[in-house]
């Protein structure tokens, strides 16, 4: 789950609440309530301050999202990007990448999915800039797919002729249907069948020199 770091406690007067818990707190109630579902009753009741403290802390309730958005991504979604730049080859990086999305988006101690894939996705007029933002960071999630498939053609583990752009959006639909589905309910396990299937799908397009099968965690 995202972290609340531990703090040193200043000197001086103390603040009336711990910021980084509150906004962990606020990560979670968007995460599962989403953006427009979670009311600032709700958000206060999680964080324990009063509305006056949200909006001294954080400016707004659009403010506060945007910035449970970004802790998300740099805490529980890292792993993407640790996947993309660890792994020594493309096809390993997107097999890890779906088998670390079957084990977060199942865990019993967080909302279930992801916060980002399918954030957003029909949303009041009025809240039109943060869909705008989510689509945004997806984006720029499809953008790192894609470079690192132009990278593992270089790298010769992809085929030359491999289409990276239609491969991107491969992945990213593939995770975020496993999204919605655990949200729906369905288990690491039903996640990982999904894994299977991709892998193979992600296979054809290896290098033909290069086909040695890539293992899925489990």
């Amino acid at each position: 789950m995202i972290n609340a770091p531990q703090t040193a406690r200043a000197r001086g007067r103390p603040r009336a609440f711990a910021r980084d818990k509150a906004l962990y707190a606020a990560a979670l109630t968007f995460w599962r309530l989403g953006y427009e579902g979670a009311s600032i009753v709700d958000l206060t009741a999680a964080m324990g301050i009063t509305a006056q403290s949200l909006y001294a802390a954080f400016g707004s309730k659009a403010a506060l999202y945007e910035e449970a958005l970004d802790a998300y991504q740099t805490s529980i979604g890292a792993y993407t990007a640790r996947a993309l730049a660890e792994e020594p080859t493309a096809i390993g990086a997107f097999v890890r990448i779906l088998t670390e999305s079957a084990l977060e988006f199942t865990r019993s101690d967080q909302p279930k999915g992801c916060m980002i894939s399918t954030a957003t996705l029909a949303c009041a007029e009025e809240h039109r800039p943060l869909a705008l933002k989510v689509a945004a960071l997806r984006s720029d999630t499809l953008a790192a797919f894609e470079a690192r498939l132009e990278r593992g053609i270089v790298q010769g583990d992809l085929e030359p002729d491999a289409d990276t752009g239609a491969l991107a959006r491969f992945m990213g639909a593939i995770i975020q249907g496993m999204s919605v589905q655990a949200q729906d309910g369905a288990s690491q396990s039903d996640l990982m069948q999904i894994v299977q299937i991709a892998q193979a799908e992600l296979s054809r397009h290896g290098h033909r020199d290069r086909k040695a099968t890539v293992p899925v965690i489990t």
